[in-house]
């Protein structure tokens, strides 16, 4: 092709729409990482990555914008909050899916989250290696959890990472005193 004819090659309408996004995503968004106590979870507690995007709710379509790309989640109102919308994607495999290569595409390399987008995904991918499942897997995850954001204009968490850990240990350590009805050979 001569150079003439070569013609810079200019983002299609879905492709801007995700470039918006991501740079609504930037200022409005959250990546974040729950730990709520659960009596039935394996290790006692239940840890879930989570994705929120809040508007006022006169900008409701740009939460639209995001459902629409993402192609999943849900809009509600924020409690305590009354005008603001926050949409919501809960489900891990929507997570892993669809907002990971999501953020490892559109997410510029001078983002002030560039660090913990990449804890996040990690979290992400750490699920899907069903690390969870173990012990040792739990704990690498509440480490990258607890490495988010540490100095955040959010919420602080309810526990300390020692507390949790010191939970997870304490109650996941096998007991490994003898009961009375076992049997010894003699």
């Amino acid at each position: 092709m001569g150079g003439a004819n070569q013609q810079e090659r200019l983002p299609t309408h879905e492709e801007q729409k995700r470039w918006f996004l991501a740079g609504l995503f930037e200022g409005e968004g959250s990546l974040c990482v729950s730990i709520k106590e659960h009596p039935t979870a394996k290790f006692g507690y239940l840890i879930d990555p989570e994705v929120f995007l809040y508007q006022h709710e006169s900008r409701r379509q740009l939460l639209e914008l995001a459902r629409e790309v993402f192609g999943t989640g849900r809009i509600f109102r924020k409690t305590g909050n009354y005008p603001v919308l926050v949409y919501a994607i809960h489900s891990r495999k929507s997570i892993s899916e669809r907002v990971v290569p999501f953020l490892e595409k559109y997410v510029m390399p001078f983002s002030a989250r560039k660090k913990d987008i990449a804890l996040f995904i990690e979290i992400v991918r750490a699920f899907e290696r069903k690390e969870h499942h173990t012990q040792e897997g739990i704990l690498r995850i509440l480490d990258l959890a607890y490495q988010m954001n540490p100095e955040g204009k959010g919420k602080r968490r309810k526990n300390t990472h020692e507390q949790v850990v010191g939970r997870i240990l304490r109650d996941c350590t096998p007991d490994t005193r003898e009961s009375e009805d076992t049997v010894r050979p003699a």
